[in-house]
């Protein structure tokens, strides 16, 4: 296999981690409002002993909530190093074509205005 045909596969990779992560939100965004269902109707003062049970029942559905969004952020890292990697070469490449025409003189000022 080839170096084009590995970023290739990092990048059909990287792009099915993506379709994954939307199925997953997708499915959380669902669950989340059967449970906004529920706690409206279900989790009031009424249903605790406490004013303490009731924080601490709210913390945890709060840290469930959390793990999920900082399980996602890490998919997305690794996403994000994988295109780096991808478009890395691509810069290096594009660098060495423009390099390659500083022989041909000065060229264009872009940008400058003096």
């Amino acid at each position: 296999m080839n170096r084009e045909q590995a970023y290739m596969r990092m990048l059909s990779s990287a792009a099915n981690m993506q379709w994954n992560i939307a199925a997953m939100l997708e499915a959380k965004a669902a669950e989340a409002e059967k449970m906004k269902g529920w706690i409206c109707n279900h989790l009031n003062s009424h249903a605790f002993n406490t004013q303490q049970a009731q924080v601490e029942q709210s913390l945890q559905m709060h840290d469930q909530v959390i793990e999920v969004i900082d399980s996602i952020s890490k998919l997305n890292q690794g996403i994000v190093s994988t295109l780096k990697a991808v478009l890395q070469k691509d810069q290096e490449e594009s660098e060495d074509f423009g390099n390659g025409l500083s022989s041909f003189g000065q060229g264009i000022p872009f940008g400058n205005k003096n």
